[in-house]
């Protein structure tokens, strides 16, 4: 009998683990989840998009980063703050990292803030020189960036840019 209390226990503690691994958090949706799982969560809270993690991300910035198109793209129609500033930038910095050209478009077209600056003063024009991404540059500039704002080490996009010693890249901010 004490045998089969034993084995009892132990298999419903491994299906209580089980569904506690199960159970994913809006952050982990974000970085991999569907929409479905969203609008699930958000059934239980709708204000759960909102929400930061101990990182202070948000969930369309984790969405973005991981290039999960799907609930990124939900998720800019529905967040209270598109540029919902962490200390490592918006969503939209964290596109230009990754270099999607395609979901960049996307957040400028829902009203994302083509100039807000990260907590050193990185703008996305600047985050996009630094990593030498010249399409990044191009698209930036065509939706109206400015390359004159400075970081907080006193550099524009140009100077990273002469920096780099990229001549496309120089040549794109000089024009």
């Amino acid at each position: 009998m004490k045998k089969l209390i034993i084995i009892l226990g132990v298999l419903l503690s491994f299906s209580l683990v089980s569904a506690q691994e199960k159970a994913k958090s809006i952050f982990d949706i974000a970085r991999s989840g569907t929409v479905a799982e969203v609008k699930e969560q958000m059934k239980q809270n709708p204000d759960v998009i909102n929400q930061t993690n101990e990182s202070g991300f948000s969930p369309l910035i984790l969405a973005c980063y991981r290039g999960n198109l799907e609930v990124a793209d939900f998720l800019m129609d529905k967040v209270k703050n598109i540029n919902y500033n962490s200390s490592m930038g918006t969503a939209l910095m964290a596109v230009i990292y990754k270099g999607d050209l395609k979901l960049t478009q996307k957040l400028l077209d829902h009203k994302s803030d083509i100039n807000t600056a990260d907590a050193v003063g990185t703008t996305p024009l600047i985050f996009a020189s630094k990593l030498g991404n010249i399409e990044m540059v191009k698209l930036l500039m065509k939706n109206k960036a400015n390359k004159n704002l400075k970081d907080k080490q006193g550099n524009t996009a140009f100077e990273y840019a002469v920096l780099s010693k990229n001549q496309e890249l120089i040549n794109q901010l000089k024009n």
